[in-house]
């Protein structure tokens, strides 16, 4: 069955997406969005169909020598980010399709490690300028206030949390950044799983959470 989303990606993300020009982590946390969102798919191939347009209209350019064999050795060593979901999220499992590809199955496969309160975090292997990490956290339990020096994503994959903007449910996405101080709080019924990207540390307003997140990479 498909999730009600309510919250979905903004019009900057998809452009650099279809532009390829976001980090992996970022790259990696919109494709599972699309995986399980219709309308969002849909604006990502209007995106895709303009961006086909311009360099179709654009014209040839010079290359200097070797510019092909360069292009496909870089290709060669980036690694992929799946656009599609084989099945939706509850079918063979809570993880979509391209978060699947990175852990190499469904949850019983991701490698946990806790950080406090009852809440267990996995990092996933991605490029240097952002983080990606799944998130385990019990029903009921928040996450400490906080802030952003930069950009984070977080993606909802199973139960829902809440914070000062909204509640945020199965495959709803929220889009953080400097302007945003919240104390997310996983709902009640349900421990809440979540992806997030993230590329800068988060700004945490407690000496100790500030100590630690040396420690936990956060």
């Amino acid at each position: 069955m498909t999730p009600e989303i309510r919250h979905h990606l903004t019009d900057a993300l998809l452009m650099a997406y279809a532009a390829g020009s976001l980090p992996e982590a970022f790259s990696l946390t919109v494709a599972a969005h699309i995986s399980m969102c219709d309308e969002c798919r849909a604006r990502l191939g209007a995106y895709d169909a303009i961006g086909g347009a311009l360099i179709e209209d654009g014209g040839a350019a010079d290359m200097p020598g070797g510019s092909f064999a360069a292009c496909l050795a870089r290709a060669r060593a980036t690694p992929m980010v799946a656009t599609s979901n084989p099945a939706p999220p509850g079918v063979n499992g809570v993880l979509p399709g391209p978060i699947r590809d990175y852990v190499g199955g469904d949850l019983d496969a991701v490698r946990w490690r806790p950080v406090g309160m009852g809440v267990r975090q996995a990092i996933l292997r991605t490029d240097k300028r952002a983080t990606a990490r799944l998130l385990h956290i019990p029903a009921g339990t928040s996450i400490p206030d906080h802030g952003h020096h930069g950009t984070e994503l977080t993606l909802v994959l199973q139960g829902a949390f809440l914070d000062a903007t909204d509640r945020f449910g199965l495959g709803d996405i929220e889009v953080a950044n400097e302007d945003l101080d919240h104390t997310p709080v996983a709902d009640i019924g349900v421990d809440c799983i979540c992806l997030t990207a993230s590329d800068a540390p988060l700004r945490f307003h407690k000496l100790g959470y500030r100590i630690a997140q040396r420690f936990l990479r956060i």
